[in-house]
Order: structure tokens, then sequence, then C-alpha cells
């Protein structure tokens, strides 16, 4: 096994096309075709982190923070980034982050935050717009199962709880082939008519590569009919955020002490509570303060995150309460879900989670 299938692995669950635009997401120094002795999973990539890797024999590092966020202009050892990354090319290692893709990722991290508090009846809080698309094409008759199975095991055609989704209806396709076309029905320079059926299926639009490859490798046509449309649809399974809820109502008191004995919190800042019961929860793990309007529309009675500036406290104005847990608190968990998913992907190598802990905070 090579980083690369390491990096096919982790942008199978978490494409970076997922990322947001300001993100560094993606393998971030290392040889692609290097074999992997080992894995080593961190929340953050720190000289320690790597020289734990070293200690450890692993060759990559799958951190949640990219090390480098900006361009660097050059590698002298004059902050932490640039001497985390000449000990990491100095010795070999691969460094790879999964950031914003893996939060915006069906079960990423605001997903494993509910699960490790024990909510239940989950969603994404704001879905994705434009991430999906429509494939409408031409094919014979005959040949149209064959493309629509070929496109299923692209990824085309899931729709929510529901997989190999299509619509099609029967037409008459009309063409004349030229002198230098090599069809596979009809004569050169005669008109032709053939039976066919248009097909419409629904797909991710990072997948649009492999899903036309898979049609054009199934269709009989030499030139294949089709056409593709942007969807304004949201995709209910990726987005930011996650709102659920509570298997019973607490009081503000015991949802205090639940909060900080399932994530091990010496104390964290929150607003008023507001003197209801607490049953519904909005998450976003790291910084999170960009979705409380969402929480607030969502009818949260709670919304954990991090990172949260002073004034922006004010904005939950007594709608619902803002538990602010900090953003390593918030996101640490993720590393369990990592090591899970890699272990069960790859048995030929070492998938170890980091016991380093990266959080630069303290508390006094």
């Amino acid at each position: 096994m090579t980083v690369q299938d390491v990096c096919n692995s982790m942008e199978t669950w978490a494409p970076l096309s997922w990322q947001e635009s300001y993100d560094n997401a993606g393998l971030l120094c290392g040889s692609r075709s290097q074999p992997v002795s080992g894995v080593l999973i961190s929340l953050d990539c720190t000289e320690a982190v790597v020289q734990e890797a070293i200690n450890q024999g692993c060759n990559m590092i799958v951190a949640h923070h990219p090390i480098i966020f900006k361009g660097l202009k050059s590698l002298t050892g004059k902050d932490y980034v640039e001497r985390t990354m000449i000990l990491a090319i100095k010795n070999d290692i691969a460094i790879y982050a999964s950031h914003t893709n893996l939060d915006h990722a069906p079960q990423g991290v605001s997903y494993q935050l509910a699960q490790r508090l024990g909510l239940e009846q989950g969603r994404v809080l704001r879905p994705f717009k434009q991430a999906l698309k429509q494939l409408t094409y031409f094919v014979p008759t005959d040949a149209a199962e064959a493309t629509r199975t070929a496109l299923h095991a692209a990824g085309a055609g899931n729709i929510g709880n529901y997989t190999e989704c299509s619509f099609s209806q029967e037409g008459t396709g009309r063409f004349t082939p030229n002198d230098q076309a090599n069809p596979s029905i009809g004569t050169n320079n005669q008109a032709e008519e053939v039976t066919e059926e248009q097909i419409q299926v629904i797909y991710p639009a990072h997948l649009e590569s492999s899903i036309l490859k898979a049609l054009k490798a199934s269709h009989p046509y030499e030139e294949v009919a089709y056409y593709i449309q942007g969807l304004d649809n949201t995709w209910d399974e990726v987005g930011s955020g996650y709102i659920a809820e509570l298997p019973q109502a607490m009081d503000a008191t015991s949802f205090s002490t639940y909060l900080k004995e399932k994530l091990g919190l010496a104390h964290f800042r929150h607003t008023a509570w507001l003197g209801r019961p607490i049953k519904r929860i909005a998450l976003c793990g790291g910084a999170g303060s960009f979705l409380l309007a969402d929480a607030i529309k969502a009818g949260a009675d709670v919304f954990i995150s991090g990172d949260f500036k002073y004034h922006e406290f004010f904005d939950a104005e007594n709608h619902c309460t803002i538990c602010d847990i900090g953003h390593y608190e918030s996101e640490v968990m993720i590393k369990d879900a990592i090591h899970a998913y890699l272990s069960n992907n790859f048995s030929t190598f070492a998938v170890l989670k980091s016991m380093t802990n990266s959080n630069p905070v303290s508390y006094a």
C-alpha cells in the first residue's frame, strides 16, 4: 500500500472538492508512490507529532488541521510550521490533511461530536447546495440497462436512502454518419433512425470524471450524446454542522454536568440558560459561529461549538444557549473516527492514534 492509496481512501470519505476555498486539505508533503509502513492519526501536525511518528515507525501522518495554510516562501526553521515540515521531509514522512472537507462529509466531525454525546435522530444542519448534477444521455434501448448498471457502479443515482435511481423515456434518435465515422449502428452518409432511451441520473459533482468515463465505456456509440445540468438541490447528507436530540430532555444543571462528563470538560463558556427543557442540540466542530442563525432557525435549545468571540455571544438573543467548549475539545474525537475508518480499509500496516496533546490552549 502506498501514500496514494491512503489519500484515495480518505478522499472517498471526504473528497477534496468539499473543502472551503480558503482551506488547504490534501497531501502536503511526501511522495505519493512511497510504500506506507504505518499511519499516525492526529488532530494537528506539530513537531511533537512528527517525532511521535518517527518513534512509532510511521511514515505517514493523517491530520485534521493542515500544517500548511498559507504559501511557504522559505524553509529555514524560523517558526513551528517550517520546523515541522523540515523534520517530516528529513525523515521521509508524508503529511496529509482532511479538514473542512471532513467537516462536511457524512459521519464527519460534527456527526462524531453528536455521537459522543449520545444524540439521536440527527441531520446535517446546513446541507450543501450545488454539489449535485444531473446527467441526461441517449442510448439504444437494447444497451440502456448496461449503461445504467455502469453508471450506478460509478456512483450515480443515489438519492438519500435510495440507490440505482434513474428516469427514462423512449424516443427516436436520428443521425447521419459522415465518411470518417465508424458507426456501431447505421451506414456512412446515410440517415439513420434508432429507437433510443433518454435516461437521467443525479450524481455528486466530484464524481463527474469517473461517471462520464463509465458512460463512454459502456455506451455502444462512437459519439455519445449527453448533457449535464447543475442543480440547486440541497444534498442532505453533506454539509456544515449537525442537529440532533437528546434521548430525554434535561434541565440546565443536568445538561451542563452531562456535557462535561461526556466530553471530559473541566468547564466551558456559555450564554444564559433559557429556563426551558433542553432537548434539541445543534453542533459544529471547530469554529462554528457562522452556523448560529441556522441553529436558531432549526429550533435548537443549545448550540455547541468553539471559538466564539465576545460580541458573537450576543447574537444568541435568548433564542438558544451557546456552549463554547473550545476548538480542540469539539474536534478531538475525529481521531477515533479516522482511526476506525483507515483500520477497516487497511490491514497491511499499523494505524495508530497520536498520544500527543496538541491543544495549544491551557486553563489555569
